[in-house]
């Protein structure tokens, strides 16, 4: 490779690195205030700043994609494949959210049509004030993988998997349709819940927030976001291969 070339190269992608530095902190704070404490800011942030580089290596402007909306998506994929990497909750907790998950779906089925929390409950053989507790203790073993998009024209709420994409078609395809399976889960959602969805992911308010503007506690919202997310990720297997139909 001409010497000449390869320099101007090399002085192009540390432009768009230096550029750019503020957007690996932007995203790694906006994914760090969904994951529990344990989880570090700092490295969030090197984990991105490494992908920052890596992208703009890649970036190429023929492509039409601006090179933030590049680096976003290769930043964000990074920070979620290193979190997937983590184990930090205890195996307690992820048995409790396979529980609640578990007893959502099969109450769907029995009763045609979404299940009340007190139903759930009472499948899970709590008293509601155990499955409050249990739901307060399944939100600190999630792991933040989706991200409200926005709404379509007819004001449905659109979750995107927060994952980095593939660059082949077939990947794209597969994406696209995944995001319409979740458009259509969160359509069956109970309003309330659709609501707290709405105002924690798309107006991106805080619980605390979210409780003021419904008359009611930062904890009842965490737990409501939490069942909320349950009967997603319970519409959303029984909708793959092997699911129950």
């Amino acid at each position: 490779m001409n010497t000449a070339i390869a320099s101007t190269d090399t002085a192009g992608r540390n432009r768009l690195v230096m550029n750019h530095v503020q957007l690996v902190r932007a995203v790694a704070c906006r994914l760090a205030h969904r994951l529990p404490p344990s989880v570090e800011l700092s490295e969030l942030i090197a984990v991105g700043t490494l992908a920052l580089v890596d992208a703009a290596g890649r970036y190429r402007a023929a492509l039409g994609v601006p090179f933030e909306a590049f680096a976003r998506q290769r930043v964000l994929g990074a920070m979620l494949d290193s979190l997937r990497g983590l184990d930090w909750a205890p195996r307690s907790l992820r048995k409790k959210q396979r529980a609640i998950d578990g007893a959502i779906n099969r109450l769907r089925h029995e009763l045609g049509r979404e299940p009340e929390g007190d139903e759930i409950a009472s499948a899970l053989n709590l008293s509601a004030e155990q499955y409050d507790k249990a739901l307060d203790d399944v939100r600190a073993a999630e792991l933040a993988t989706m991200r409200l998009s926005g709404t379509n024209q007819d004001g449905e709420l659109l979750i995107e998997l927060a994952v980095e994409p593939g660059d082949d078609q077939h990947t794209r395809l597969e994406r696209a349709e995944l995001v319409k399976q979740l458009a259509s889960a969160i359509a069956k959602l109970p309003e309330r819940e659709r609501h707290v969805l709405s105002l924690y992911y798309e107006e991106e308010m805080t619980l605390a927030e979210v409780g003021a503007a419904l008359g009611v506690s930062e904890s009842r919202i965490s737990q409501l976001r939490t069942q909320a997310i349950a009967r997603l990720r319970a519409i959303m297997r029984d909708r793959q291969p092997g699911g129950v139909h």
